[in-house]
């Protein structure tokens, strides 16, 4: 029972930055849904009247379709570590100034407002008041009456 519980513990107590990844589904988020999903149809088509031989389109769509796939697969192989390493960068500079920076100075910003907004209704009320209650009293008693003529 308790190499069971000692088992569990060592479950709840991984590292948080060891995530497990989806070799399935690589993009869970559907960020990429719309803009990088391009195949042959949609960058290459040709209108009615205007078709070029079968086996010219055939081989278009064989060479379009592989070049696409070992370009990109060749390119990811060379680049894919180095430009996630700068992204990885970016996003922990990011962060970085997020958190030393950037939420100070709106908290500074949040305290030194609140100090001014106090200031600005002791203001208010310490010289319009007066002037608006006054100004109330005087116009209370003008009455208008409406009437219609024929």
């Amino acid at each position: 029972m308790a190499d069971i519980n000692h088992s569990q513990e060592q479950n709840f107590k991984k590292d948080r930055h060891i995530k497990e990844i989806d070799l399935i589904n690589r993009d869970p988020k559907q960020i990429n849904e719309d803009v990088v999903k391009v195949d042959f149809e949609d960058v290459i088509a040709e209108p009615d009247g205007t078709h070029s031989q079968d086996g010219v389109w055939k081989a278009s769509y064989t060479t379009f379709t592989v070049s696409k796939y070992w370009c990109y697969r060749i390119l990811s192989a060379i680049l894919g570590i180095p430009v996630s390493l700068l992204w990885g960068f970016l996003f922990a500079c990011l962060s970085f100034c997020h958190v030393w920076a950037v939420m100070p100075c709106i908290k500074s910003c949040l305290i030194e407002s609140q100090c001014l907004s106090r200031i600005y209704s002791l203001a208010v009320h310490t010289f319009c008041d007066p002037f608006f209650e006054a100004l109330g009293k005087i116009c209370s008693n003008v009455r208008v009456v409406l009437r219609k003529e024929v």
